[in-house]
């Protein structure tokens, strides 16, 4: 079995005044994990998850899926969009931190996995609140598929 990846970031959080300030956020990536999520764990104990792809490709050019927007912003800054029905936080992370933290996901597989262009579509993005001290995310896969693509409230 894989480690799961985890790694303690700072984002800044982006609002509507003039000030920005930054946020500790947590990585985390499960190799064993068929469907490559990624988790965003936030101080306020909430838990996104959504495809690694869909962060890769945010690296890139701008993307949608669901309740998450992904963006570049030059070439040092990444956007994080997350829309739920408590509103919008909007995140800016430095891309190293993030290229650094896909690297790692990519370079832990589990023994025998195959490649991610021959898996299942990722999941859709979803929203969950951290319930235990352990900073493990809750997820609730029925519920998950009974909201597609909307973000999940524990």
């Amino acid at each position: 079995m894989s480690p799961v990846i985890e790694e303690h970031a700072r984002a800044r959080l982006i609002t509507d005044g003039p000030l920005t300030r930054p946020v500790p956020v947590d990585l985390r990536y499960d190799p064993a994990d068929e469907r490559r999520t990624v988790h965003i764990g936030l101080p306020d104990g909430t838990d996104w998850a959504f495809g690694r792809d869909l962060l890769e490709r945010g690296l890139r050019t701008p993307i949608e899926r669901g309740a998450v927007r992904v963006w570049p912003c030059g070439r040092t800054q990444l956007i994080v969009e997350l829309h739920s029905t408590d509103g919008v936080e909007v995140f800016q992370f430095e891309i190293r931190t993030l290229i650094r933290f896909l690297a790692r996901t990519h370079r832990t597989q589990t023994p025998g996995a195959a490649p991610d262009a021959g898996h299942e579509p990722p999941p859709p993005p979803s929203r969950t609140t951290r319930t235990d001290t352990s900073r493990t995310a809750r997820t609730d896969k029925g519920a998950e598929q009974e909201r597609g693509a909307q973000p999940a409230h524990g």
